[in-house]
């Protein structure tokens, strides 16, 4: 017994053990995120051809048409990321986030602390939880000893998809209930007591949530192998004004005309949530607006406010680089029609019954070409109801197996963690390991849960 006990603190748990497989395919074959979207790009070019029967420059064509819509996105992510992460550095903010972190004193504490907060954050917003809830992994990796900074993340990261199947924020889920959406016709407005809050969609939500804390927990390496990450946000303090002087500087540090666009925006930011309600109000401009209102007053003149920014700048880097690629990416899997091929292809073996598997399998599949929920609906959703009507198989059940799907391969998909990466000052190979390995967890019960769940609700 005693020498059973001495081999596990020496090698970690088994859930570790298993961890580390996923972890050591991630260090070998896992490129850097950028290089990852080139070599996806790569895989659509040359399928596009095989499978639609589109040329090379037809294939370009999709590319180049692709690339520009993301552009918006792409800036709103990058502008969010130094937003928060200015923010996070502020000396206010991080008291309030020690005293937050301080409260568990275990390693099982900090954990369930952290995806706690994930969940609740991510039902608010998934943007504010994608940033926030790797900084809180930081604040809480300082507190408490014995915590794997990169399963942390991994974890965290992993809280903002989840809790996107049971939000009412997910693209198709408010899309679906809007009066005159585009499948109308077909399967009427649905509301989101029909698709989000069925008995089965928070049947299958309650298990993979309280299963990925309970995995999170027992996966725990051995005292060696332990990374209590040093950050980007580490050793950064608030900036100091300057001595004023001239009038010039007086402006330049005028704490009077942070305070009025500061208030101008509070003025703003109630209002609307008294027109839209608190979850109505928060898109993610929404979101990123307050943390522009926030900032002004935590660095509150407009030196400290730019100096602030410019220090962030540099996180946002791979986000504009790579959100245009996906954009490419989306474009060739679009106009060329290859989407709409993997998309039948998966849908020809499905029955009534299994329809919801293989509506989360096609998901899972073409999510990893075009991360964007909204615009796979668009490929996806006639196809995915013809063939559900066709079959006589339950709509709503298809529709969440379908959010299932391209939420769970956010995992794999490095497009979303970016910003999460980016703040933490980490790389992809750190954690993409433990995603995958969570992703495999959720993807057995999920299908599982599918044929099963429905069965006994």
């Amino acid at each position: 017994m005693s020498n059973s006990l001495a081999d596990s603190k020496e090698k970690g748990s088994l859930f570790w053990r298993i961890s580390k497989k996923f972890q050591f395919a991630a260090d070998k074959i896992i490129p850097d995120s950028f290089v990852f979207c080139l070599v996806l790009t790569l895989i659509v070019f040359a399928l596009g051809m095989v499978f639609t029967g589109n040329g090379p420059l037809s294939m370009v064509k999709h590319w180049y048409n692709g690339f520009w819509t993301q552009m918006t996105f792409a800036f709103q992510m990058a502008f969010m990321v130094v937003t928060c992460a200015a923010a996070a550095k502020a000396k206010q903010v991080k008291k309030i986030l020690i005293k937050i972190a301080s409260i568990p004193k275990t390693p099982v504490g900090a954990m369930i602390l952290l995806m706690g907060f994930g969940y609740v954050s991510s039902f608010i917003n998934w943007a504010f939880c994608t940033v926030v809830t790797p900084i809180l992994a930081m604040q809480l990796s300082k507190q408490v000893k014995g915590l794997h900074f990169p399963m942390m993340v991994a974890a965290g990261y992993s809280t903002m998809i989840l809790g996107q199947c049971l939000g009412p924020s997910a693209s198709v889920y408010a899309l679906v209930a809007t009066d005159g959406h585009f499948l109308a016709d077909k399967i009427g407005v649905l509301n989101q007591a029909v698709t989000v809050y069925n008995p089965m969609n928070v049947t299958l939500f309650t298990i993979l949530a309280v299963f990925t804390i309970v995995l999170s927990i027992l996966t725990r390496p051995p005292q060696h192998e332990i990374v209590e990450y040093k950050t980007a946000l580490d050793g950064v303090e608030e900036i100091e004004a300057e001595e004023v002087v001239t009038l010039a500087d007086r402006m330049n540090g005028s704490k009077i005309m942070m305070y009025l666009i500061g208030f101008a925006g509070l003025a703003i930011i109630v209002t609307t949530f008294m027109e839209k309600g608190f979850l109505g109000a928060l898109n993610i401009n929404f979101v990123i607006f307050l943390f522009v209102i926030l900032n002004t007053f935590l660095y509150n003149s407009p030196r400290k406010f730019v100096e602030a920014y410019k220090d962030n700048m540099k996180l946002a880097t791979e986000i504009m680089m790579q959100f245009p690629f996906y954009g490419g990416i989306a474009g060739m899997m679009v106009d060329s029609g290859f989407g709409t091929v993997v998309v039948n292809g998966i849908m020809n073996i499905a029955s009534g019954a299994t329809m919801p598997v293989w509506a989360y399998i096609s998901a899972s599949v073409v999510n990893l070409f075009i991360p964007s929920q909204g615009g796979q609906w668009i490929v996806q959703g006639p196809l995915l109801v013809d063939a559900a009507q066709s079959l006589d198989a339950n709509i709503p059940h298809v529709i969440n197996a379908f959010v299932y799907g391209d939420e769970a391969t956010n995992l794999l998909q490095p497009l979303y963690v970016i910003p999460a990466l980016s703040v933490v000052g980490m790389k992809l190979k750190d954690v993409w390991g433990f995603m995958a390995f969570i992703w495999a967890f959720w993807t057995i019960i999920t299908m599982v849960g599918l044929i099963v769940i429905p069965l006994l609700v």
